[in-house]
């Protein structure tokens, strides 16, 4: 039997490279990472997020990449600037709500990036 020991990256399909990148790095904090051939990552913690432009997404690929089909969870280190960034940005939000994390309980905001894909923050309780 294979054991899986963590996440190294996912891939998400958008409409506009450099519109995510720009949420992801201005509203999450995350790094953009360019790599050869044009192809970009964000980058956080020990983990990116590859980006495919739909229509030109990089084989192996999804069998049907879709761009706002993702659901993300992301740990946040402090919960105290969320809302407040969030206002700032203005960006609608959701939440704080109570939830179970893959180590336990945890309190979420719900937001959606340019894409639409939903993007969960949260901080273990």
């Amino acid at each position: 039997m294979i054991e899986v020991d963590h996440i190294d990256h996912l891939v998400l399909t958008v409409h506009n490279i450099q519109q995510t990148c720009s949420f992801y790095q201005e509203v999450l904090g995350m790094g953009v990472q360019h790599f050869e051939g044009g192809r970009v990552a964000l980058r956080f913690g020990q983990e990116k997020i590859n980006l495919h432009l739909l229509g030109h997404e990089i084989d192996p690929k999804a069998q049907y990449p879709t761009p706002g089909s993702a659901d993300l969870c992301f740990i946040v280190t402090s919960f105290d600037d969320v809302e407040t960034t969030l206002k700032a940005q203005r960006i609608d939000y959701k939440g704080p709500v109570a939830r179970s994390g893959a180590m336990g309980p945890i309190t979420s905001i719900y937001l959606r990036d340019p894409d639409l894909n939903l993007v969960e923050l949260s901080i273990y309780r």
